[in-house]
C-alpha cells in the first residue's frame, strides 16, 4: 500500500492509501475538491472513505465525493451519521478493506465519539494524538484523552501516525517552554524547524518518535514532574496530563 497525504485548509491533511491497482481509501476529506483533484492525477479509483470525528474539516468532503462516487462506503462514528456515514463503526469492530484490516478504537475526549483506524503501520487518529501534542478537549474530559492515549501507546512502536494537521512546530515549541533544557525536544524542533521552512511536512511521524519529543505521553517522565512540582502537588498521570493540556490552552 502507499501512503499518501493531500494538504487541505490552511493546515489539514486528507490520507490515502492506494494499492497498486490505483483502489484507494481515503480518510477525513474535509474537502472534496482537493481529493477529486487527486483521484484524477493518480487515476486512483475509491473504495471507502474512514472518518474520526463529526468536525467539518474533516467531513465536509463527504457529499460531494458520493455525490461522484455513489457506491461508496463511509466508515464513522456515530456522531458522523448525519455527514455521509452509511456504515457506523464501534470500539474493537473490524473494517477490511483493500486486504487491510482496520481495528476500530474508541478514542473519547476531543469528540466524545471519535475514533481512530489502526492496520500496521499505519495509525489514521484524527484529531487525538498529534504529533507533539493532542487534541483540544471540545467535548471530552482530561481523564478520557488520557484514557485514549494510553490505548494508542500500546500500538508497536514502529505505528505511523497519521493525524490530520500540521501542528508540530506550535507543539514542540509548547513542549520546549516546559522543559527547555530537554536535548532531545531541541532537536527535534531544530529537525522541524527546517522542514518547514521548506514547507515539508513533518508527517506521518511515528509512535516511537512521540514517546521522546509528546509531552502527553511522558506523563510519568521524572523531569516533567520535578517541572509541575514547582506550580502544583499534582502527581498522578491523568493530573499531569491535565496540567499539560491547561498550559496548552493559554500557550
Amino acid at each position: 500500500m502507499n501512503l499518501n497525504s493531500i494538504p487541505a485548509f490552511q493546515d489539514n491533511y486528507i490520507w490515502v492509501l492506494n494499492d497498486e491497482a490505483g483502489k484507494c481509501i481515503i480518510v477525513d476529506p474535509g474537502e472534496a475538491a482537493p481529493v477529486l483533484n487527486a483521484i484524477a492525477k493518480n487515476n486512483w479509483q475509491p473504495e471507502a472513505i474512514l472518518l474520526t470525528h463529526h468536525h467539518h474539516d474533516h467531513v465536509g468532503g463527504v457529499k460531494e465525493l458520493l455525490q461522484t462516487f455513489p457506491g461508496l462506503v463511509v466508515y464513522g462514528p456515530e456522531e458522523t451519521q448525519d455527514k455521509g456515514t452509511n456504515r457506523v463503526v464501534r470500539e474493537g469492530d473490524k473494517v477490511n478493506i483493500l486486504e487491510c484490516e482496520f481495528s476500530v478504537i474508541a478514542t473519547p475526549g476531543h469528540t466524545l465519539g471519535h475514533l481512530c483506524y489502526f492496520s500496521f503501520p499505519y495509525l489514521f487518529c484524527g484529531d487525538t494524538l498529534f504529533s507533539g501534542g493532542c487534541g483540544r478537549l471540545f467535548e471530552g474530559t482530561p481523564k478520557q484523552m488520557y484514557e485514549s492515549f494510553q490505548k494508542l501507546n500500546k500500538l508497536p512502536q514502529e505505528t505511523l501516525v497519521c493525524c490530520a494537521h500540521e501542528y508540530t512546530e506550535s507543539n514542540i515549541k509548547f513542549a520546549l517552554s516546559i522543559l527547555p533544557e530537554d536535548q532531545v525536544l531541541i532537536r527535534y524542533y531544530r529537525e522541524v524547524k527546517e522542514l518547514r521552512l521548506k514547507n515539508h511536512a513533518t508527517l506521518p511521524t511515528t509512535l516511537q518518535i512521540e514517546r521522546g519529543i509528546n509531552l502527553f505521553l511522558r506523563t510519568e517522565d521524572a523531569d516533567l514532574k520535578d517541572i509541575i512540582q514547582k506550580e502544583t502537588s499534582l502527581q498522578q498521570p491523568e493530573q499531569v496530563f491535565a496540567w499539560l493540556r491547561a498550559k496548552k490552552d493559554s500557550f
